[in-house]
């Protein structure tokens, strides 16, 4: 995902402007320079992945090398997004972080069933999801990653 000597992309799918502005803050806060993109819906979020409609320019959006998905987005859910990743063998191997408010034992499940690498809940306290965003990154910093396509 993260690598300290290279340049990947984060890909945040997230509807709500404040947790993507959150989001975006705890990265800063914590020296995080890697590449940001945003995706508001579900369905943007794997039109992002296939590198399709508005998305296919890899120069300007470069194929994530990790992705923050939010569980209840419009049009399709970060479950959604799961789920297409775990039918695209080829992009299952993203790691897909599952950041989201619900602490909903069928919600959990579901997602780690569809091949979530994690699944978060958001704290509430700032610095304490800063923490979280800092461990995150430091994790997944040193976990060896395979190369995947520019697009699915």
């Amino acid at each position: 995902m993260f690598s300290k000597d290279r340049d990947l992309t984060i890909l945040i799918a997230e509807d709500d402007e404040n947790d993507i502005h959150l989001l975006e803050r705890a990265l800063r806060k914590n020296g995080i320079t890697n590449p940001v993109q945003v995706c508001r819906d579900g369905e943007e979020a794997i039109n992002y992945l296939r590198g399709i409609d508005s998305y296919a320019d890899r120069t300007k959006y470069p194929f994530p090398s990790v992705i923050f998905l939010d569980l209840k987005m419009p049009r399709k859910s970060g479950l959604d997004v799961l789920s297409w990743l775990k039918a695209h063998s080829e992009c299952s191997v993203i790691p897909a972080i599952m950041l989201t408010s619900s602490r909903e034992e069928s919600d959990i499940a579901a997602a780690y069933k569809l091949g979530a690498n994690s699944y978060i809940v958001k704290p509430l306290n700032f610095e304490k999801f800063q923490e979280m965003i800092k461990t995150a990154y430091d994790y997944w910093g040193w976990c060896e990653k395979p190369n995947v396509p520019p697009h699915c």
